[in-house]
């Protein structure tokens, strides 16, 4: 991985399709997908298998008509508290799903371990372990996401920092810090990212690979991805035209620009970057 390569992961078949009124059949997802193969995205996250039928018809229709240089990703939570991940039914479809990547998203933030999965903190680090085992166990490779991570970092930074030492040592190829309540500034995520980063290196080890994951609640989704990148992040995720849950994700046609255009990244084949005008709009017709 060289020092301006960036990761764009695409997360407009799952994240983007939360927005309110925006519904895409099996068929729609599939077409948005070979166009954002065809635009360059390393990885797109296909959706949650199991979770509704249409995603799981979704990844059976890809096995079909497979993407020519992406990677398809399939999306879920870890394991629920008191059940081995071995025995967690949930993760069936997704192994089903036969995607190489798994993006598994866990707890954060110490609040939502213990008053809404009403659970103990150190659970949920068992949770995160077994599951992480358990899915590169069968062959599989995990982004781990940590949810709410930057609210929970604020409120109890050990615990935090826990979860991703948890996440990593049981396997996880990439660790996601997420703005998942999108309230973030940018100055905020510049330092949050700096403390992650010093906290490996303070003890004399490799930076994990870390990523961003950024939501628009307060207009800053670009701009917060833009300073995670800045930080030393490699994965930017987000959608097209930055459809998604509440006020959206960041935008990747404009995270994408900025990056490469103004700050020198390398984030897509530079001929693939006079497509995303069209990827834009053809997304734009289809939702």
């Amino acid at each position: 991985m060289t020092a301006d390569r960036l990761w764009i992961y695409d997360t407009t078949l799952r994240d983007g399709a939360q927005r309110e009124g925006l519904t895409l059949t099996p068929d729609d997802k599939l077409r948005i997908a070979h166009q954002l193969d065809r635009l360059g995205i390393p990885f797109i996250e296909g959706g949650w298998p199991g979770a509704n039928p249409k995603d799981v018809q979704f990844f059976w229709q890809l096995q079909e008509k497979p993407l020519k240089q992406a990677e398809v990703v399939a999306f879920c939570s870890t394991r629920r508290p008191g059940i081995l991940a071995a025995e967690e039914p949930m993760f069936q479809p997704i192994l089903a799903a036969g995607t190489r990547w798994v993006t598994l998203f866990g707890k954060s933030w110490d609040l939502h371990v213990t008053a809404g999965l009403q659970t103990t903190l150190d659970e949920n680090l068992a949770m995160i372990r077994d599951s992480i085992e358990f899915l590169t166990s069968q062959g599989r490779r995990v982004i781990y996401d940590a949810e709410h991570w930057f609210d929970g970092y604020k409120e109890h930074p050990q615990y935090a920092l826990q979860t991703l030492e948890t996440a990593w040592a049981a396997g996880a190829q990439w660790l996601v810090l997420c703005d998942t309540n999108g309230g973030t500034l940018p100055h905020e995520v510049q330092q949050i990212v700096r403390d992650v980063t010093a906290h490996w290196q303070d003890s004399g080890r490799e930076v994990p690979p870390l990523g961003i994951h950024t939501h628009n609640d307060a207009e800053m989704a670009v701009a917060n991805a833009i300073a995670g990148v800045m930080s030393g992040v490699r994965m930017v995720q987000g959608t097209i035209n930055g459809y998604g849950e509440r006020c959206g994700n960041a935008n990747l046609c404009s995270a994408i620009a900025n990056l490469q255009l103004k700050l020198g990244y390398d984030c897509i084949e530079a001929l693939q970057l006079a497509r995303l005008t069209e990827t834009s709009r053809f997304v734009g017709v289809v939702v």
